[in-house]
């Protein structure tokens, strides 16, 4: 049986214009079953229509801060480093991917991505864009093979599904932004303890999820991060 394959976005550093990924991304898909490919940044519309024929699932990743005037904003000054490049292309085979109703999953700034492209919006920075009797560490001190939050999953959704009824996961973190107001047609699946969206998805869509966390240096010892690249993968395998 042929492997579904499985089209993992790359990170862009703007100041050497190089791309990278971290291995953990590719083990976590090839783990769960599917064939995982890097994409370049260059490609034109038909190279991204030739590439949504070809692979059979999406995994938009980690990586610098989508642009602020994606939603409308201007550039707090917390605001981190863009790559205009990766937004431009990534927008753009988004768009290409649910035209053909191809599952998506997004990690980090991969659920970012995914909610300002159909209309939501994000903190440009936590700290200080919200207020916390407790402040959560959403950038984590420590390995990001350890958790360090949990997220609450809301009865019902494709998350809960996936995580085999369990109300709560224990969750890594590493990032200053978040998304705020779900873009219409996503709802949030899964809240931090401070009340920030963690996951969102598409429940009339054959498998879009998006999760803030990044399961990929979970999966080997949470049975929950597994499931989910397990779940992506399945969803991704060709129908005969």
């Amino acid at each position: 049986m042929k492997k579904p394959v499985i089209c993992i976005t790359p990170s862009h550093n703007t100041e050497n214009d190089d791309l990278n990924l971290r291995p953990t991304y590719v083990r976590a898909v090839s783990a769960a079953g599917g064939l995982p490919v890097v994409m370049t940044l260059e490609a034109g519309q038909d190279d991204l229509g030739q590439l949504t024929d070809l692979c059979d699932g999406f995994l938009f990743s980690g990586g610098p801060d989508p642009h602020p005037f994606l939603f409308g904003e201007e550039t707090q000054r917390h605001c981190g480093n863009v790559s205009v490049v990766r937004d431009r292309l990534e927008l753009d085979l988004l768009k290409k991917v649910m035209a053909a109703r191809k599952p998506v999953l997004g990690i980090c700034r991969g659920i970012q991505l995914i909610n300002v492209a159909l209309g939501g919006d994000i903190y440009q920075d936590i700290p200080s864009q919200t207020d916390s009797s407790f402040p959560i560490a959403h950038k984590q001190p420590f390995r990001y093979s350890v958790p360090s939050h949990h997220v609450a999953v809301a009865k019902g959704t494709l998350l809960a599904s996936i995580s085999e009824g369990r109300t709560e996961l224990e969750v890594n973190s590493m990032h200053h932004q978040a998304c705020r107001q779900a873009a219409p047609g996503l709802t949030a699946s899964g809240y931090a303890p401070d009340g920030l969206i963690e996951a969102l998805e598409m429940p009339d869509y054959p498998f879009l999820l998006g999760v803030q966390w990044h399961p990929e240096y979970l999966w080997q010892t949470d049975r929950g991060a597994a499931n989910l690249f397990k779940a992506f993968v399945e969803a991704s395998r060709p129908q005969v």
